[in-house]
């Protein structure tokens, strides 16, 4: 018999549950964007700068990826939670470009040209992180999933 928490969830509030990962962990990076250009990058240099910054996107990732799904109550197993984190990383990546496009004046080149530098593969990486964290903090209730 399949256990409840392992049985498929709602596609809808597992999308929900994206979207408020991807809006939590957004807002954290505005918020930490700017003070990285303004400040760190002058002051260190853009790789140092980023190094800076990671860590607390990373914290601000720990803490979305389980209450997200808690707050929606997403219990499901690791394909939905996993499902998840690709959603809020095609959230994520169609609000890059646009702030790209928008905020910066970058063309898609610009963009895509960017993950070739020491800066952009460490942003590479945390987004890796962004896609893997509600697989890696799903909640685990009875020794299962």
């Amino acid at each position: 018999m399949t256990e409840p928490h392992t049985s498929p969830q709602s596609p809808n509030r597992v999308l929900h549950a994206a979207a408020l990962y991807f809006a939590l962990v957004f807002a954290a990076g505005m918020l930490l964007g700017p003070a990285r250009v303004i400040w760190l990058e002058p002051w260190l240099g853009n790789v140092i700068a980023v190094l800076i910054e990671s860590p607390f996107l990373i914290a601000a990732m720990w803490f979305s990826a389980r209450a997200a799904p808690t707050w929606l109550r997403v219990k499901a197993g690791w394909p939905d939670f996993l499902a998840m984190g690709v959603a809020s990383l095609v959230l994520q990546q169609v609000a890059d470009l646009a702030v790209g496009f928008g905020l910066r004046g970058m063309t898609l080149r610009d963009q895509l040209t960017h993950f070739t530098t020491p800066a952009g593969m460490i942003y590479a990486a945390t987004l890796i992180v962004f896609a893997l964290m509600p697989l890696i903090r799903m909640r685990r209730t009875g020794g299962s999933t």
